[in-house]
């Protein structure tokens, strides 16, 4: 089993979720986050500057199987991205194990 931690932006999570949902991956928590990238230059609107390096962002943690990690990371990959500066970060890592407390269920049916 695989833990993908996605930062995306706030305005791609709508179709972010929906395309996740496509791909059967129908359980994932978020966050709301504020994070600091590597673009130091400022906005200018109307003769005031305002800072971008205080970033708003939306967190996304989805475990899946093992099968399922390149379709999701795909999955994000497209529905996420615009091709600018500040489209976010993916990171996998690996999951031990998973169990399920209703059902007391462990490893992939634990999260299926």
């Amino acid at each position: 089993m695989k833990k993908i931690e996605a930062i995306i932006r706030k305005s791609k999570f709508d179709e972010v979720k929906k395309a996740l949902h496509q791909i059967e991956v129908n359980f994932f928590s978020y966050w709301d986050v504020t994070g600091v990238g590597n673009e130091k230059q400022g906005h200018v609107y109307r003769g005031i500057s305002y800072s971008t390096s205080d970033i708003q962002r939306r967190y996304l943690v989805i475990v899946v199987s093992d099968d399922f990690l390149e379709r999701t990371v795909n999955t994000l990959l497209e529905a996420a991205g615009t091709a600018s500066v500040g489209d976010g970060k993916i990171f996998v890592s690996d999951v031990i194990e998973a169990y399920r407390i209703r059902t007391k269920e462990s490893g992939s049916a634990g999260i299926n």
